[in-house]
């Protein structure tokens, strides 16, 4: 239920910055300034101005023609999506796989240059850093950060390859452009990414996208596993399979 206020406490601008931010949908996940200055029932100028400021705050990205929204979006709802526990509908589901292959699993989405946890089911700890909800890592040399740069337009990606440090983070990091971008490729044909010890010594994984109804990407999920217990082969033989089958399964419990 809405509350009646006084109109000098209204703030136009932050309205109609709201209304641009809503005219996105799934149907219209991308969109030209007339576009969005028609759907959101404003001129060009104006539907312009916020679009430019919702850029340069970071919720909203564009190429010159097209925009669309970036994930920071979901820190406006941030509080809601957590008292709604959506990544919940996710755990059992992981906790299945994570009993089938015995091995941790973790979901995350993309955030600037970086991974984002936003859940995750343990077995043993393999990492000298704590993992939890939250942490964050680079996504460049990470199996769960490869697949969801392979779901990036080519402006997107673009921009990260200007904004990211692709530092080494061990001696089999990859951190050479041209490399990476294979890697992306490689990881966009497939439809997965195997990281081996990029990250940190010992630490391999694989990962798969979970989409939505439209086949967007919106997290990625891994099972990690440390390197004296399997290869990489094995970890594509006997993981792969159940990863995808408990993608498959949130991606309609999330439907």
């Amino acid at each position: 239920m809405s509350t009646a206020i006084n109109v000098r406490d209204f703030s136009t601008s932050l309205a109609r910055g709201l209304r641009v931010i809503t005219a996105f949908d799934r149907d219209h996940d991308e969109m030209t300034l007339s576009e969005v200055s028609r759907r959101a029932d404003m001129t060009r100028a104006a539907a312009r101005r916020y679009l430019l400021t919702l850029c340069e705050l970071g919720y909203v990205t564009g190429d010159g023609k097209y925009f669309r929204l970036t994930p920071r979006v979901l820190e406006l709802g941030f509080a809601f999506l957590t008292s709604m526990h959506i990544w919940e509908r996710a755990q059992p589901f992981m906790e299945r796989l994570t009993e089938q292959v015995n091995e941790s699993c973790s979901i995350s989405v993309l955030e600037d240059s970086d991974i984002v946890y936003v859940a995750r089911v343990p077995t043993k700890r393999i990492m000298s850093v704590a993992l939890g909800i939250g942490t964050r890592l680079p996504a460049f040399c990470t199996s769960m950060g490869r697949v969801l740069l392979a779901d990036l337009r080519p402006a997107e990606l673009e921009q990260f390859f200007v904004q990211a440090e692709f530092r080494p983070l061990t001696p089999y990091t990859i951190t050479d452009p041209a490399l990476l971008r294979d890697r992306i490729a490689a990881v966009r044909q497939n439809g997965y990414a195997v990281v081996d010890q990029e990250l940190e010594v010992g630490l391999r994984s694989i990962a798969v996208p979970i989409r939505n109804q439209a086949g967007r990407v919106l997290a990625a999920m891994n099972v990690s596993g440390h390197a004296s217990r399997i290869s990489v082969e094995e970890m594509q033989q006997r993981f792969l399979s159940p990863l995808l089958y408990a993608a498959e399964g949130i991606r309609m419990a999330l439907a």
